[in-house]
């Protein structure tokens, strides 16, 4: 572990315990601090998703504090703190809920908060996909190994805009108050499957560079901790793999459709979705198309389930000047 944290740039667990526990040191400046920041944070990422401008939504990824108690978390964990652990996963729910009510309450302001729901911001957050679990855990090891070492402090800005914990929030709240639950849990699945990612990555980073050993810790009392984690993962990577399926049989359905259409000049397909037993192909063409049999066919060789192909036809072609 000497290459993962040099003992010249290590921590000490008093160091981290006063980084990552609310509840020692100067406990007054530390709470509002982090409510200070948690709020503000949660108001930059509710405009930056209602406004869609992802410049005011990687502001509000830098300055949001929510991956400390996380942190603290997985120190919990590994040094056999079950008091910092409740005390932390408190913070964290809190905290979220202050978020998500943020984007209720914006939410109910707007003057057609439907509209929000079509933007960048919303849709890049309501479907996570199994490479953004993989992102997670990379990112998460990166954050863990960052607190534990003295040297690469400065790359926790970087962590805190890839890992994204407080915009899935805004989004789940604008979701909510927009009328859209399944949108919003979308995002929720997104914040969790970060925030898994972000306690596991930091328990395997401290035990394996000796933080459990120096609290005298034992394997046996983070065994249950370690069950938890597990099947939390599993949780939330359920639904991550559906989305990753769904987009690559998505993408092929398109080629099929694209294929089903090479013989019609100027024909363009222009949106793929697949929901349950239905996809839906929207294409822009001339008036006259192949048989549909043909691509349902095509269809039915690709998704397991054959899903029943609904084609919207906007009649045109595309012109360049």
């Amino acid at each position: 572990m000497s290459l993962l944290v040099p003992a010249t740039q290590r921590r000490s667990l008093d160091e981290i315990t006063d980084r990552l526990d609310l509840s020692v040191g100067d406990t007054r400046a530390k709470r509002s601090a982090f409510w200070l920041m948690l709020v503000l944070s949660g108001v930059i990422a509710v405009s930056g998703v209602v406004g869609d401008s992802t410049a005011t939504v990687i502001g509000a990824m830098i300055v949001a504090p929510l991956s400390v108690p996380i942190l603290g978390v997985g120190l919990g964990i590994t040094t056999g703190r079950a008091r910092l652990v409740v005390q932390s996963l408190l913070l964290v729910v809190a905290g979220a809920a202050a978020v998500v009510a943020l984007g209720i309450l914006v939410a109910q302001t707007l003057p057609n908060p439907t509209d929000v729901l079509a933007n960048s911001q919303v849709l890049g957050r309501t479907s996570p996909r199994l490479v953004d679990l993989t992102a997670a855990l990379a990112t998460g090891l990166v954050g863990a190994i960052a607190v534990t070492r003295r040297d690469v402090g400065d790359v926790l800005p970087g962590v805190a805009i890839a890992i994204s914990l407080v915009p899935p929030l805004a989004v789940v709240g604008v979701c909510l108050g927009s009328g859209a639950p399944n949108l919003a849990l979308g995002a929720f699945v997104l914040f969790a499957s970060n925030m898994i990612a972000m306690i596991i990555t930091t328990t395997l980073v401290l035990v394996f560079t000796g933080y459990a050993h120096e609290a005298g810790a034992g394997a046996a009392r983070r065994g249950r901790a370690y069950a938890v984690l597990a099947a939390a993962l599993v949780v939330v990577a359920v639904p991550m793999v559906v989305n990753s399926l769904t987009s690559l049989w998505a993408e092929q359905i398109a080629d099929a459709t694209r294929q089903w259409l090479r013989d019609v000049p100027g024909a363009q397909v222009t949106d793929v979705t697949l929901h349950s037993d239905t996809a839906t192909v929207q294409i822009r063409a001339p008036e006259d198309l192949p048989p549909i049999e043909s691509l349902q066919r095509s269809v039915d060789a690709l998704v397991p389930w054959n899903p029943h192909v609904v084609v919207v036809h906007t009649v045109g072609t595309r012109v360049t000047g």
